[in-house]
């Protein structure tokens, strides 16, 4: 029935017990997964005249952000190559992740987006994240939600 499955990841514990079932899932329908991690935006802090204070340049922040884009997206591409299932990755930089999430899986043509059920954001919403639940209410794809 699903033959593209997005699945977005923040790296966390629940993101990485939500892919292994992901990645389940595609083997069994023979699906593919494109797996998505939403890079944070620079965030800019002003203070008492609009004096930035960062120690951290716009260049650094976005090298860093790469960095742990790849690494998060290597777990789930690790863990497709393992079980057979074709892998693509892609990371958008936003700081509005459900938006993110959507727009990556109209972008990678996904026919099905398979997520947790709340992110790294943990108590914010105990019983559906914040983001999930708006991924939920916005996505015209649908949605499986993880827990």
């Amino acid at each position: 029935m699903f033959k593209h499955i997005l699945v977005p990841t923040d790296g966390s514990e629940l993101s990485k017990d939500t892919v292994r079932r992901a990645v389940s899932f595609a083997k069994e329908a023979g699906a593919r997964i494109t797996a998505f991690f939403a890079k944070p935006e620079y965030p800019v802090s002003y203070y008492g005249e609009g004096a930035l204070i960062d120690p951290t340049t716009p260049e650094k922040f976005a090298e860093l952000a790469e960095q742990q884009a790849a690494q998060t997206l290597d777990f789930v591409a690790q863990l497709c190559e393992e079980a057979g299932v074709p892998v693509d990755r892609l990371a958008l930089t936003s700081d509005i992740p459900y938006q993110a999430i959507i727009d990556a899986a109209n972008q990678a043509g996904c026919d099905l987006i398979f997520m947790a059920s709340h992110g790294r954001r943990g108590f914010s919403a105990l019983l559906l994240g914040s983001e999930t639940n708006k991924v939920l209410t916005h996505s015209k794809i649908p949605v499986l939600v993880y827990r």
